[in-house]
């Protein structure tokens, strides 16, 4: 009896074990870290204090409107193939991901050069965001001293086969104790080909709030001496800003009746 009862013992002790579940946890509402370590430190902090590059990265479309002397200038850009459309009083550029079109609205011409224009303003525009881009080098560099203030920099360069201009670089000059980005030094290459020592200055002189994302809200160029800003020289404002996390209709940017491409 005693080992018929030993057994039945056993018996239910293998039922229970089998019987028990192991917990699992419910992630659905947990708020799961999208790692941003791919970037140094310090671009890092740069892009949270603007609201961080995993919110950037839920936005698939972005327009701006400049307002310029000739009028409005809008530009609407799909964030994540680059597609782009710049509307303006008299004429339309865009790019549908393989060809630059020109359409004039009316016998007015066009006097600049639509494949260096079409993606330039957006580029200014998406700072700091657009430096997370895949095929970016980062270096830092020594800090600018403008005005008795010193901002430390980041150097962007971009691998050979990435944009019309590879040979473009940026610096990206941040306030030291904030992270707020401050300052963008940049080459123009596009004409050249060719790497240049001569850097042009932007001033991010304000910023707004747009879908939790700090955005520019105003631009001032300056004069620049011995790769050193000097003297303001023009503000450019930015308004009527959407961000948005669905995606734009592609046939805006599709080459348009009367319209001719740019080789």
């Amino acid at each position: 009896m005693k080992i018929k009862a030993l057994i039945l013992v056993l018996f239910i002790t293998i039922i229970s074990c089998k019987n028990k579940t192991t917990p699992t946890l419910d992630y659905s509402e947990e708020k799961l870290d999208v790692s941003t370590s791919i970037y140094p430190e310090n671009i890092s902090k740069v892009f949270d204090v603007h609201g961080g590059i995993d919110t950037w990265n839920t936005m698939q479309s972005l327009e701006f409107t400049m307002g310029k002397p000739n009028g409005d200038e809008i530009t609407t850009t799909n964030l994540k193939n680059r597609s782009s459309l710049i509307e303006m009083p008299n004429h339309m550029i865009g790019f549908n991901g393989e060809d630059v079109w020109l359409k004039n609205k009316d016998t007015a011409q066009y006097k600049g050069n639509p494949r260096f224009y079409y993606n330039l303003m957006f580029y200014f525009y998406a700072m700091p965001f657009i430096l997370s881009d895949d095929g970016i080098n980062y270096e830092d560099v020594e800090p600018l001293v403008f005005e008795e203030k010193s901002y430390p920099g980041i150097k962007i360069s971009y691998e050979s086969d990435i944009g019309e201009s590879p040979e473009d670089e940026y610096i990206l000059y941040y306030d030291s104790e904030t992270y707020q980005m401050e300052w963008l030094g940049y080459t123009v290459t596009y004409f050249s080909k060719e790497k240049s020592k001569e850097f042009h200055f932007i001033k991010y002189s304000s910023w707004q709030m747009v879908e939790g994302l700090a955005l520019p809200e105003t631009l001032t160029w300056y004069n620049y001496e011995n790769n050193l800003p000097t003297t303001k020289r023009n503000d450019l404002q930015f308004t009527n800003v959407k961000l948005s996390k669905e995606k734009p209709d592609e046939a805006i940017f599709e080459v348009p009746e009367g319209a001719i491409i740019i080789e």
